[in-house]
């Protein structure tokens, strides 16, 4: 998409409609002043056109408004905001036919309503100050619809991956190993791998890997375990093997120059988590695992460590499997962070398939409920070598919405921070569907809470888990007892 010839067409369109509404003239009337089509003044409106420069100055003359603020690309006041966000590299790296929004739709949205596309873009910004929302926030929310958009499933990814296995002889019926992934990269991609590269650096504990593109070379951490290796290797072949040029450099990212290297990101990180926990094998574990009768942990816990020690590596792999193969997309994904000897719990990643599940994220700092599997798992966590991984599972109630949800949580250490924890959550919506497909969802031993959202927000009364009132809830009660007072004052005076 050509933002910037876009961009030109617009913002003339767009002072030339407003010029001529303030002077109170049709386009009929304006065609009939400059001898210009009412046809061709339409399509430059709607920034379709851009007229040549002996038409501009016709216009410019019969409109009493100089050739150079005709052409000048600078907005008014009203709808200064709107030309920030034509100009903004946002723009620019979003590829919005992702999306399915195309050039010629864009324009006519804001060409047919540009005061109103004006001020919602002012309350996206604002609301986008108040809330502390960066770039990467930004970026990473586009992704995440994306993601959800596409039921999380990416088909070209998985024949990707096919290909590869078969290409380079993997035995996707093992356990893969790093070493295996290691020589593809050595010798297929011309790296070299320094396995201690990073231990030198106190100061970036918590990279695990940076690729020097130059030399291909990867560096990386001597903190890092196998199953971290592997997945770091594997994004790597991704990364090359599915041509992917637009990437970053460190994992974790440190920030995002642009869009693509976010969606690049995911497509490899998609890459790893596929080729390390093959469809097939996945979709026979999962298969089994629906007709157990009960619920075991110790039995989960081994489905995990089958392909992976890492449960985050393993439930995402679950969020593109269940709603493919087994047709439940009514599913949210969800990971907490906790430093340990706090009580504080942050969000840190979510997605939600075919709507907005509770949980969801809160960007107020207002307290997540504590009735919450993901949290509640935190409790008596060891770092416990023969048992890294606790595991553990409820049925959430949310009263406000009439929905109960089947939530699957693994905590660790976390892999990323020292002295944190985190938690790995999968909530599958409890319908008919999941009912005859799961056997155990009739286990009496599994317990079912009724949960909220928030501790601000909640209603559930004499809760002993409640860390701070319902301070917003109270304060939507007020105001819903003032409107109905109003009403009623309205109705007993009409």
């Amino acid at each position: 998409m050509n933002i910037e010839a876009a961009y030109i067409r617009i913002i003339f369109g767009l002072k030339l409609k407003q010029i001529r509404t303030e002077k109170k003239l049709s386009l009929f009337g304006l065609s009939k002043l400059t001898n210009i089509s009412k046809s061709y003044l339409n399509e430059i409106e709607k920034g379709k056109k851009y007229p040549k420069t002996d038409k501009i100055a016709v216009l410019s003359n019969s409109l009493d408004v100089s050739y150079d603020d005709m052409v000048s690309l600078k907005l008014d006041k009203n709808l200064a905001p709107l030309g920030e966000i034509l100009q903004s590299n946002i723009l620019k790296e979003i590829p919005l036919e992702l999306f399915g929004i195309q050039e010629s739709d864009l324009i006519d949205i804001i060409s047919n309503a540009p005061a109103k596309v004006n001020a919602f873009i002012s309350t996206l910004i604002e609301i986008a100050q108040n809330y502390n929302l960066s770039r990467e926030s930004f970026f990473l929310a586009a992704l995440r619809s994306y993601q959800e958009a596409h039921n999380n499933y990416f088909e070209d990814i998985e024949l990707a991956v096919k290909k590869f296995t078969k290409a380079y002889q993997i035995n996707s019926t093992k356990k893969i190993n790093s070493s295996d992934l290691k020589e593809i990269l050595i010798e297929e991609f011309e790296y070299t791998i320094l396995k201690d590269g990073l231990k030198d650096y106190d100061n970036l504990k918590e990279l695990r890997c940076i690729f020097i593109p130059k030399t291909k070379t990867l560096l990386l951490s001597n903190t890092i375990d196998e199953s971290q290796i592997t997945f770091i290797y594997a994004k790597e072949i991704a990364y090359n093997y599915m041509n992917l040029d637009e990437r970053l450099y460190t994992f974790p990212w440190i920030n995002f120059d642009s869009f693509d290297q976010v969606l690049n990101n995911f497509m490899a990180s998609y890459f790893a988590g596929a080729l390390i926990i093959p469809k097939k094998a996945i979709e026979k574990q999962l298969t089994r695992f629906f007709k157990l009768e009960s619920w075991d942990a110790a039995v989960f816990n081994k489905m995990i460590t089958k392909f992976t020690d890492s449960p985050e590596t393993y439930l995402q792999r679950l969020t593109n499997i269940l709603p493919k193969s087994f047709n439940l997309k009514n599913l949210f994904f969800i990971r907490f962070t906790n430093k340990i000897g706090q009580t504080r719990y942050h969000l840190s990643k979510e997605l939600h398939i075919t709507q907005q599940q509770p949980p969801h994220a809160n960007e107020v700092h207002e307290h997540y409920c504590r009735r919450w599997i993901s949290i509640h798992t935190f409790n008596g966590l060891k770092n416990d070598p023969e048992n890294p991984i606790k595991t553990d599972l409820q049925i959430s109630f949310y009263p406000e919405n009439n929905s109960s949800y089947l939530v699957i949580t693994s905590a660790t250490s976390d892999p990323f921070k020292e002295k944190h924890n985190r938690s790995i959550s999968i909530g599958l919506l409890i319908s008919t569907q999941l009912k005859n497909k799961l056997q155990f969802l009739k286990d009496e031993n599994i317990i079912t809470k009724h949960v909220g959202v928030t501790c601000e927000r909640c209603a559930i009364k004499n809760c002993d888990e409640r860390v701070s009132e319902a301070t917003e809830l109270i304060k939507a009660t007020k105001h819903a007892e003032i409107e109905m007072a109003v009403m009623e004052i309205i109705q007993k005076f009409s």
